[in-house]
């Protein structure tokens, strides 16, 4: 028996990867976030297989879960939206498996920021403009960020900054990047990417906070700040220049 983390992407769900699909079919456990697994993915699972909702489970009642499918044989396909990589939670249970000696894998997933700016249509790497791309998130109640780890910080490079689950302290965030961007900054919102419902709001770190006023977003959402989101004159890369030599052109 074992327990297999599947990525599930972003939102819509062909998103999902083919080995996470076949690992769905062959699992007769499911256990999802019901909360942010589209429910389209789990027509993947077995006709007759059990399904769990976690969204109002603990870790102690998740647990239990597995304990009981291990004493059964059966597989489980747990599901985690977006990657596994980041934000997934995935590290705790993990912890609990090996210590009740339960075998796991991980699939990995679309993650949501990579998601993000192929609805923004930007690339967040744009040469000789940011070469950086941090993943962070501010704190809340969930946890809180470890003190060294602050917008200041990675701000001061002038990277593209993706915040995660964040988008309560967009006030906080506005306030303590403006004197490293400036207002004139690129900055956007994507909320629910790849679902229907998905928001963006394309805007300036100046104004970003209005235009969240005439656009209320609660959650599921990412803010993206970087003078890469609106890069227009840029040196183009040298990997496709002819006078560049590398090992495959002659």
């Amino acid at each position: 028996m074992t327990v297999h983390f599947v990525g599930a992407g972003p939102g819509a769900a062909d998103l999902l990867t083919l080995r996470g699909r076949d690992i769905l079919a062959s699992c007769p456990v499911c256990l999802y976030a019901g909360s942010i697994i589209p429910q389209d993915i789990l027509k993947h699972c077995p006709e007759n297989a059990r399904l769990v909702n976690t969204a109002a489970l603990s870790l102690d009642e998740i647990e239990q879960e597995y304990i009981q499918a291990h004493a059964e044989n059966l597989d489980v396909a747990r599901l985690h939206s977006g990657d596994l990589a980041i934000y997934s939670a995935v590290a705790e249970q993990v912890r609990r498996l090996d210590r009740l000696g339960i075998p796991w894998t991980m699939t990995p997933g679309v993650p949501s920021f990579s998601a993000a700016a192929s609805v923004l249509g930007n690339e967040l790497t744009v040469p000789e403009v940011a070469q950086t791309v941090v993943l962070t998130r501010m704190s809340g109640r969930a946890s809180s960020m470890p003190p060294k780890e602050t917008l200041a910080a990675y701000a001061a490079t002038g990277c593209t900054l993706v915040i995660h689950l964040a988008i309560h302290a967009l006030d906080r965030i506005v306030e303590e990047l403006l004197p490293f961007y400036g207002s004139e900054c690129a900055a956007a919102i994507v909320a629910r990417a790849e679902w229907p419902d998905e928001i963006v709001i394309r805007s300036t770190l100046g104004v970003l906070l209005d235009e969240v006023k005439h656009n209320p977003i609660e959650r599921t959402a990412l803010v993206l700040v970087g003078p890469a989101l609106h890069a227009q004159d840029f040196r183009e890369s040298a990997l496709y220049n002819p006078e560049y030599q590398r090992r495959f052109r002659s």
